[in-house]
């Protein structure tokens, strides 16, 4: 099996795919790519929340020449989505495209994939093979009878196969299911096959919640399998939210670029005499906000917990943590109190405390 130390390394712009490098998370924009402004501000936003890459919907060639302008104003590399109309990759390739996405089931006949694949070699640009468990080639559709694992990957190396017969080798691949098994078992059998890098996620994941749940499951237990080299979670709802659960995705597994800080709380029960969720939720966002500023100095483990039961035992581990009491926390230091807060606004002391001791502010 060819794991995520030793797949083909790539270069999307100045981000790093496969051969050990650090999983990256990718989102994709939902504004019309041809409003350069709103496409920017959006991109801007994503970065801030710690995309890696970014793609963005290419549906005809105004959409195609804005890609240089968007990316003289962004700051992470970007990726063309390129459905139907081979011409348009190719626009976005002289425009200045870091990768570009193709879904070989309907971009048409192989000579419009050599010719993507010739202007892509003459750029240095790599192509991600995107295959769609709801556009697998009619032949292969039929053959199998249902969108199985088998059937995603042969699409994918039939067309794998035209490019390496190319001499081109800088490849991603997708295989993608809205079902979370079948995508599973596709990748784990498509890590058998080839050493290019995977781009992980399940398709078609549905809302904010459940495509959370859906995402986490097949991302993560494809992730465990030691293959995956970048992830991109789909959401019917904001790319910021996909950021942000791929972002969590990474930081449970260990995986991808560590974060200022590692963050743990406990669920509530009868035994909790404070509000946790709300001193939780500030605390949290106190840290987020920490790691942006580059406050933080060090990698820390803040936990907040509801009572003395999940404190500074449970939690010992944690550099810094609260636990919860009769209208007031505790303070503890690697599993040893050494303080208490009271009062309306124990999240604020709690934050001020870490700065103190962690951020010297």
């Amino acid at each position: 099996m060819f794991t995520r130390d030793n797949t083909r390394k790539i270069n999307i712009g100045n981000v790093n795919m496969g051969g050990g490098s650090p999983v990256s998370v990718q989102s994709m924009t939902n504004t019309d790519t041809r409003d350069v402004d709103a496409t920017v501000k959006q991109i801007i936003q994503l970065e801030d929340l710690g995309c890696d890459i970014i793609r963005v919907a290419v549906v005809d060639n105004e959409a195609a020449e804005a890609v240089s302008k968007i990316k003289k104003q962004i700051h992470i590399p970007i990726v063309t989505d390129i459905h139907f109309d081979y011409r348009l990759a190719l626009t976005c390739i002289e425009n200045g495209a870091d990768k570009v996405r193709i879904n070989p089931g309907n971009i048409g006949s192989r000579d419009r994939v050599e010719a993507v694949a010739n202007e892509a070699k003459s750029h240095g640009v790599p192509i991600r093979i995107g295959i769609n468990g709801g556009s697998l080639e009619k032949e292969i559709l039929k053959k199998y009878g249902d969108v199985t694992p088998e059937a995603l990957v042969e699409s994918a190396l039939g067309h794998i196969e035209i490019l390496e017969a190319l001499n081109f080798y800088d490849i991603a691949v997708s295989l993608k299911s809205s079902n979370v098994l079948t995508t599973v078992n596709a990748y784990k059998l498509m890590a058998e096959k080839r050493p290019y890098p995977l781009h992980v996620g399940v398709t078609e994941a549905g809302t904010v919640f459940s495509g959370t749940v859906k995402s986490s499951v097949g991302i993560g237990a494809i992730l465990a399998c030691g293959i995956g080299d970048t992830i991109r979670v789909s959401l019917t709802g904001s790319p910021l939210e996909e950021v942000k659960v791929g972002r969590s995705i990474l930081q449970s597994m260990c995986l991808g670029k560590e974060r200022a800080f590692e963050f743990i709380s406990c669920p509530t029960c009868g035994r909790t005499r404070i509000d946790l969720i709300k001193i939780a939720n500030e605390v949290e966002q106190g840290l987020i906000e920490m790691e942006k500023k580059g406050l933080l100095k060090q990698h820390i483990k803040v936990a907040v917990m509801g009572c003395a039961v999940n404190g500074p035992g449970e939690a010992s581990l944690a550099d810094i943590g609260l636990a919860g009491g009769d209208g007031m926390s505790l303070l503890f230091e690697h599993g040893i109190i050494t303080g208490k807060f009271e009062g309306d606004d124990i999240a604020n002391q709690f934050l001020k405390k870490i700065g103190e001791v962690y951020a010297g502010v």
